[in-house]
């Protein structure tokens, strides 16, 4: 029971305000009375869905919200958090920097570049699907334009 409380606890505590680290949760939480450590709530985080973004953490749902309200541009997130881009074939594997994946894949999605068919966002790795070999070039070619 005392989990879920919890749990609901945090997704208000993140709905109200950027929190920006799981220290900060910690203590966000404790100050409600919950005596968590910081592996208790990474494991929140995780179970939730949670994903860091620049502001801090969201919830899965608020991410393409947030990246459409007032979020950075893609080409400053591809500039701020991308290490790398790979091609296989019609797929295009995007490196970042932990934690930052999902809000590149939202703002990749958000672009609705026509060679993209989807994203899937995980901590520090987005897979495009391009629609096709060449679709790949064009958009690893275009993410790598602006991280280097």
């Amino acid at each position: 029971m005392a989990k879920i409380a919890r749990q609901e606890l945090i997704r208000g505590l993140i709905e109200r305000r950027p929190v920006a680290s799981q220290e900060e949760l910690c203590r966000l939480l404790q100050k409600q009375g919950f005596d968590v450590t910081q592996a208790t709530v990474s494991r929140d985080i995780r179970e939730m869905g949670l994903v860091k973004g620049p502001e801090g953490y969201l919830l899965p749902a608020s991410i393409a919200v947030a990246a459409a309200e007032a979020g950075p541009s893609l080409e400053t997130l591809l500039r701020e958090f991308v290490t790398g881009v790979k091609q296989a074939q019609n797929l295009l594997v995007v490196r970042t920097t932990s934690g930052s994946a999902q809000p590149v894949a939202v703002a990749i999605d958000t672009a609705q570049w026509d060679e993209v068919v989807g994203t899937v966002g995980g901590d520090d790795t987005v897979l495009v699907i391009c629609e096709d070999n060449r679709s790949a070039v064009r958009i690893k070619n275009r993410i790598e334009d602006e991280i280097l």
